[in-house]
């Protein structure tokens, strides 16, 4: 792997709240790495020390083999960055946005052609004030393309947007991947994370628990089964525990008041859990297998909803809004720490 972002044994502190607790990563060139964790977790303050908007108490970060901590300017004119919450003049109408940030750089991408991917042509007299907050993302998002830059850092890039702005986001976001743009995503989508990432990592907690592909995530347990049936109208509660003592089961949860349980266990945990069933005479009705998914492990590294409220968050960005124009001018890997 060729690494364009290096971070070793990064650490920041507000106060006695520790946001960024020992992180080392490395993205390779092209890649798109996804950054997934609870509200609160320290996924924006990692990417806003690697930008260089924050400054870290310990470790160290190269983007481009450039220390952004020493050298902000020349990291910004080679990354374009969106925050989850942009803010721009109010009476800035948005192709002035496109042409002002573009400005800033020497071979910036076409305004228009920005536009009308994000479908912000119709919108291009209107005030930033004026917008939605959908359509205020979607600029949020140009703004950080506009540069044409080699890292794009997207904090909760279609948090707003209705389902067919997202995916033509998501297009969009594959687009510029396939011209080299390596990207590091932050979301909270756990579908987003699976269609458009080469890797994850997981942070919580201010540290990274689980890292690899989505795929290899999901496979990782390769031996966890998970099934649900329905059980008929007066089963005896007995049964049901018997059922969770078996050694092929790890867990079962009544998923409603009308019998309907799920059960987790090993590779054999469904012939173990019929066989138990018919010894008492019980036939299961509606039995299905379920398939393991992303949430399932974040939700497992974590104890987390990814749709959870989000609890205290740290103090603002020293450059708020959204992204910044410069200064001056796979394998199937997985680990999972505990």
């Amino acid at each position: 792997m060729d690494p364009v972002i290096e971070i070793r044994d990064l650490r920041k502190t507000y106060g006695p709240k520790v946001a960024v607790d020992g992180v080392s990563l490395a993205v390779g060139r092209g890649e798109i790495v996804g950054v997934l964790g609870p509200n609160g977790a320290g996924k924006t303050t990692l990417v806003e020390c690697l930008a260089g908007v924050r400054r870290a108490d310990s470790g160290s970060v190269r983007v481009l083999g450039v220390d952004p901590q020493r050298d902000p300017a020349a990291v910004r004119a080679r990354l374009g960055m969106q925050l989850q919450e942009a803010t721009l003049p109010a009476r800035l109408r948005v192709r002035e946005a496109l042409e002002l940030y573009a400005a800033f750089y020497p071979r910036p991408a076409d305004p228009a052609e920005l536009m009308r991917l994000l479908g912000l042509t119709e919108k291009a007299g209107t005030a930033f004030g004026d917008l939605s907050g959908g359509q205020q993302q979607r600029l949020s998002i140009a703004l950080a393309l506009v540069g044409d830059p080699e890292i794009a850092v997207l904090d909760e890039l279609t948090t707003g947007l209705d389902p067919q702005a997202r995916r033509d986001t998501w297009g969009l976001i594959e687009r510029v991947r396939d011209r080299g743009v390596t990207i590091v995503l932050v979301t909270h989508f756990m579908d987003e994370a699976e269609r458009l990432c080469d890797r994850v990592v997981i942070v919580d907690r201010g540290r990274i628990v689980a890292s690899g592909t989505p795929r290899g995530l999901v496979q990782g347990d390769g031996d966890r089964r998970a099934l649900r049936m329905r059980l008929p109208s007066g089963t005896p509660a007995e049964v049901a525990a018997e059922v969770a003592a078996l050694p092929e089961v790890h867990a079962l949860t009544r998923v409603d008041s009308t019998g309907e349980i799920e059960v987790t266990g090993d590779g054999h945990v469904l012939p173990a859990t019929i066989l138990a069933l018919s010894r008492h005479g019980v036939v299961p009705d509606d039995v299905r297998t379920l398939g393991r998914t992303l949430e399932d492990v974040f939700v497992a590294v974590t104890g987390a909803d990814p749709s959870g409220a989000a609890p205290s968050q740290p103090p603002p960005s020293p450059h708020p809004g959204g992204p910044h124009p410069p200064s001056s001018h796979p394998t199937d890997h997985v680990e999972v720490r505990s």
